[in-house]
């Protein structure tokens, strides 16, 4: 699980997005790594614990020297170059749904954390054969059954019940379960031909959109660190942890209503991310 430190990886910066397919991930929802027996855990466990939590409580690197543009710590930002698209064709294949295939480079590896974080970040994940497809789907092979059992343990009947849902995952009668991850950008902190640390800057959506529901949709904003591993011709997870923001402030739009919030999350389908 140790990464290579070899700076020699191309520019690093923004996601662009690719025209969406469908919803092919249903949703988003925050949990993710594990260290050694638990690292995967924190991407969907620790934020969408964080959000339910504030939720629920309000309601009742490297440090530049992995900088191929030159500029790190020099104040002056990131060359236009590192921040733009690369217009590196976007994956054709998909495994249940999960764009898969990646280029063997920083660019690739970029485009399987943005597509994983947003999987491992979907509510699907709250669902049993999903989310068992999923994590079959991305993780490396020697973490997989690891992660496995754990995330079964972390979506236990009280976990769901506390998330207002059934206990087989899904939403009850007449509302709407809003759970969606949304990379704005990516960096590579570190990469190797083996291995490869990626940041996912994400936007994310959660709660409840229904008449009777406690637990109204809420945004947060949060940045994944994913490690991935070169594993028979793919990048995979190996683990994954998450910090909160960095969050801009919030917009003057008004809030909308439960009805036009479900609306939106059965009408607008996600995207395939690429860098």
């Amino acid at each position: 699980m140790s990464l290579g430190d070899e700076p020699g990886y191309p520019e690093t910066g923004h996601t662009r997005t690719r025209l969406p397919e469908g919803d092919p991930y249903g949703g988003a929802s925050r949990r993710g790594g594990r260290s050694s027996s638990r690292s995967l855990v924190t991407v969907v466990g620790v934020v969408v614990l964080l959000i339910a939590a504030i939720a629920f409580a309000n309601r009742g690197g490297d440090d530049g020297s992995s900088d191929t543009t030159g500029n790190a710590g020099n104040g002056s930002g990131p060359a236009t170059s590192s921040t733009a698209a690369s217009g590196t064709k976007p994956v054709e294949t998909k495994s249940d749904g999960i764009p898969t295939g990646y280029a063997h480079s920083a660019q690739g590896a970029q485009s399987a954390a943005a597509n994983y974080a947003t999987a491992l970040g979907s509510d699907g994940m709250f669902i049993t054969a999903t989310r068992h497809a999923i994590v079959q789907t991305v993780a490396d092979p020697s973490v997989m059954n690891t992660m496995l059992s754990g995330f079964d343990a972390d979506y236990s009947a009280d976990f769901l019940k506390k998330a207002g849902l059934n206990t087989d995952g899904t939403a009850p009668q007449g509302s709407t379960f809003v759970n969606r991850t949304l990379p704005a950008g990516t960096k590579v902190t570190a990469y190797s031909d083996a291995a490869a640390t990626v940041e996912v800057w994400c936007n994310g959506l959660f709660g409840m959109a229904g008449e009777k529901s406690t637990n109204p949709v809420t945004s947060n904003w949060f940045t994944i660190t994913m490690k991935l591993n070169w594993s028979d011709g793919d990048w995979k997870v190996m683990e994954s942890s998450q910090t909160t923001g960095p969050t801009p402030v919030t917009g003057d739009n008004p809030v909308s209503g439960t009805d036009e919030i479900s609306k939106a999350v059965q009408e607008f389908g996600g995207f395939t991310y690429a860098r």
